[in-house]
């Protein structure tokens, strides 16, 4: 082929040959910044129970990140909250999760296996603590609570952590002063409907849809706890993470008469561990800050999602895969 050139055919093939050489490393190095690998695989997220918001939004986390990340197979796994999620990503079980930033400071605070091992990805959006009892309860604080039968949230779940310290806090002993019913979301209304509690707690997102449901079928009414905040700041360095928070007052129309709520706020967190890969770390957490406003129309709470605040992840530090996005995108 080369001799059935034209002599100015020849010139010109020599001439583009010698560009290319030259341009040899460079053309390699404009593929390698745009070459990162495509991550693919089996991948796990623990969420927590069915019908809580962690669930939620970890189904519609799936669907976007099938969009961004085809190879990328998202698998959900239930659990029973923080403190359980975290225990199944050091273990393996996930490589990634949802946890409230008090329990992964008492997970860490209590040396629990693989704790220093823990890397956040952003912070998400804030659980609001709720106190539901029947809209003709004689309860309006926390104190009220003696000798009633409380639904405290399931062992390992974010929501027994808080409880416990709420009730320290309103001067109640969580074994000795109420009736602890140690069960979740997935079936605290249920009991409270027919009965069997008088009260529960939950934390979780605005609103809960399990909450939500209840007020359809069920008089209910959200109990105040600001009262509380100065007494679980006393109770050591690991309550620096409560905030005072108010629910606004649609929240919960059905339940809220139009009324604000005081109460006590946590962060979340996106968490995973060191040993996640780079490449993948950055593009889960790029999906789950490009996909706030889809998620957010169906889960309300996450609308609060937002690059300017993703970063602080007190007490955990950046994985470096996020660390990666953050600096991309950074203006």
């Amino acid at each position: 082929m080369f001799t059935a050139l034209s002599r100015t055919g020849r010139r010109a093939l020599v001439a583009a040959i010698a560009a290319l050489v030259a341009l040899g490393p460079a053309l390699w190095w404009l593929v390698s910044m745009g070459g990162e690998p495509t991550p693919g695989g089996r991948v796990t997220l623990a969420t927590g129970v069915p019908t809580g918001v962690y669930a939620r939004y970890g189904e519609l986390l799936k669907q976007d990140l099938a969009h961004d990340m085809p190879e990328v197979d998202l698998r959900l796994a239930r659990s029973e909250g923080s403190i359980d999620n975290l225990r199944q990503l050091v273990a393996g079980r996930a490589q990634f999760t949802i946890a409230t930033a008090d329990a992964v400071a008492t997970y860490r605070g209590r040396g629990e296996p693989g704790a220093d091992r823990l890397r956040a990805c952003a912070r998400l959006y804030d659980d609001y603590i709720q106190l539901v009892v029947p809209k003709k309860a004689a309860v309006r604080s926390t104190k009220d609570l003696r000798r009633l039968r409380v639904g405290v949230g399931a062992d390992g779940s974010g929501v027994q952590l808080i409880t416990r310290r709420l009730l320290t806090a309103a001067g109640l002993d969580f074994d000795k002063d109420i009736t602890p019913v140690r069960v979740g979301i997935d079936r605290m209304p249920k009991l409270l409907e027919q009965g069997k509690l008088d009260a529960f707690f939950w934390s979780g997102g605005l609103p809960t849809t399990a909450v939500q449901l209840l007020a359809q079928r069920f008089p209910i009414r959200l109990v105040q706890l600001g009262d509380l905040t100065e007494g679980l700041h006393r109770q050591g360095e690991r309550t620096r993470y409560y905030r005072a928070a108010v629910m606004p007052a649609d929240a919960y129309p059905r339940v809220q008469d139009g009324q604000a709520v005081k109460t006590i706020a946590v962060a979340n967190l996106l968490v995973t561990t060191d040993r996640a890969d780079a490449t993948l770390t950055k593009g889960i957490t790029r999906t789950v800050i490009d996909s706030r406003d889809r998620i957010g129309r169906e889960v309300h709470a996450a609308q609060k999602v937002d690059l300017r605040t993703a970063v602080f992840t007190d007490p955990l530090r950046l994985h470096e895969g996020a660390r990666r996005y953050y600096v991309s995108v950074k203006p």
